[in-house]
């Protein structure tokens, strides 16, 4: 194999010549200043980035990259805060071809002061052979007063060796749908992650996307820069699309292509719904949310095929606010913060909420999902679909009524997928009414509709009722029939 050596030597700066080890003594105790990679992983084998500090973990000298993405390779100097610059040296080393990376800074690492911490970015620029290596390492610092590697024989990390293993590369919707109000020149940004990076020359003219079009817009991107982690787009509305009574909808969908395959939220909605006059104050959404209560749960009963026979199961999930800018037509003002500055102010949809974890990447059970199918994957990663961040939304009664009113699943494609890696696309839908039943307690009663070919043979649906307290009324039996479970 044809092994390439970029080695960088820099002249020590002689005005460190006259340095002693004693300048670089710690406060704690007599410890010789030395310069190593410190590159951290952490359970599931992910680098933990500077500045984020682990000090229970040691570094590795070698790790097995299958992303595209920059690779940050930290280097520390352990020594007392600098009176003066040090510079580091460091080399690059292949096993394959030298031009489908690059490093930056090309050869040369600056510690001064209290900063005793740079960092070696290793940027890919195309696709490379299985197991071909890139292998840093340290050379020389202007002070030869500093040691090269730790103080020991058994873990000097004066190298670091880059494996390079095999590349899966994919690309999601960070979030599924955009509403409009739909006003020429109206922009919605949004984003196209990549969670293992993605090569630009790669990106650049391939149709990643598969339109199906309810109105004239331009979509344009952010130029790709250094952040190989997700593209910005920006779609602005070409014409008027005001009417009140009419729902517009555009859908981007990402597309498999050879290097790319779609996952998580492969479907990007942009809709200008239909409107009806609404008073904020009635605020139905704020009846189902307590943020003071980080466990806060709604709890709901789901018609469903139970050993054989129709029941009422039920089910709860963490119940949050649609979090809105102010110029929003349903905004209402939920903080203040207790400041004078409008600019902290917080504000809620009146009309909408939403399911959703507390903090993490798991997910909560957004209207008894994990009920329907089995073998489900159950990480947000895998399944978006079972955080449904807005998905109920509230039409009061003569628009203020303060106790009842319809209610509306609002129409949009999840994801949820099986362990087994099979990603399915679903439509949801529905609608029902709802009603304070008795002081403070508020039932909501709705049928939810399934869309997908491959899982359903079509459409399926069936009862729900949603209540905001976990003490209830048992509802009554329905003489319908009920879904079954599927497999993923």
């Amino acid at each position: 194999m044809n092994r390439i050596k970029i080695i960088f030597v820099l002249s020590l700066v002689l005005a460190f010549a006259s340095c002693s080890k004693d300048d670089y003594r710690l406060d704690s105790g007599p410890v010789d200043p030395f310069v190593r990679f410190n590159f951290v992983v952490n359970g599931n084998n992910v680098p933990i980035e500077y500045p984020t500090v682990n000090t229970i973990t040691l570094p590795t000298n070698t790790f097995e990259n299958k992303s595209v993405k920059v690779l940050k390779v930290p280097v520390s100097l352990t020594t007392a805060a600098l009176k003066s610059q040090v510079k580091v040296n460091f080399s690059a080393t292949t096993s394959g071809d030298s031009n489908s990376f690059s490093v930056s800074p090309k050869s040369e690492l600056l510690f001064e002061g209290n900063k005793l911490t740079d960092t070696v970015f290793v940027s890919f620029d195309k696709r490379w052979t299985n197991q071909q290596t890139i292998t840093l390492k340290l050379e020389s610092a202007s002070d030869p007063a500093i040691h090269i590697g730790n103080i020991n024989t058994y873990a000097p990390n004066d190298t670091f060796t880059i494996t390079l293993g095999e590349i899966t590369t994919a690309y999601t919707f960070p979030v599924g749908q955009y509403l409009i109000k739909g006003e020429v020149g109206e922009k919605i940004d949004f984003k196209v992650n990549f969670p293992n990076g993605f090569i630009p020359s790669e990106i650049e003219n391939a149709s990643i996307f598969k339109f199906l079009d309810g109105f004239d817009y331009s979509l344009t991107h952010d130029d790709f820069g250094d952040n190989r982690s997700s593209i910005n787009y920006h779609l602005t509305l070409l014409e008027y699309i005001q009417n009140p009574d009419v729902r517009y909808e555009t859908k981007l969908t990402l597309t498999n292509t050879p290097n790319y395959v779609a996952t998580g939220n492969t479907v990007l909605q942009i809709i200008k719904p239909t409107r009806s006059p609404r008073d904020v104050n009635a605020n139905p959404a704020s009846k189902f949310y307590d943020l003071s209560s980080q466990f806060y749960l709604t709890y709901g009963e789901t018609w469903f095929d139970k050993s054989g026979t129709c029941a009422w199961q039920a089910y709860n999930a963490f119940t949050f606010p649609v979090v809105v800018t102010k110029d929003n037509e349903n905004a209402i003002l939920y903080s203040d913060k207790g400041t004078a500055n409008p600019n902290d102010d917080v504000y809620h949809d009146a009309f909408k909420i939403g399911f959703n974890v507390v903090t993490g990447t798991s997910t909560t059970n957004s209207f008894n999902l994990k009920r329907w199918f089995s073998n489900e994957a159950v990480a947000a990663a895998s399944s978006p679909g079972f955080n449904i961040t807005s998905a109920l939304e509230f039409f009061p009664e003569n628009g203020n009524s303060k106790t009842q009113g319809k209610v509306l699943v609002i129409p949009q494609y999840i994801t949820i997928a099986g362990t087994n890696k099979n990603s399915h696309n679903i439509e949801i839908a529905g609608e029902g009414t709802y009603k304070e039943i008795s002081a403070g307690l508020f039932e909501i009663s709705f049928e939810l509709k399934l869309t997908n070919d491959a899982l359903f043979g079509g459409t399926v649906s069936t009862q729900y009722r949603m209540y905001n307290n976990k003490t209830y009324p048992k509802p009554a039996a329905l003489s319908i029939d009920c879904p079954k479970e599927v497999a993923l």
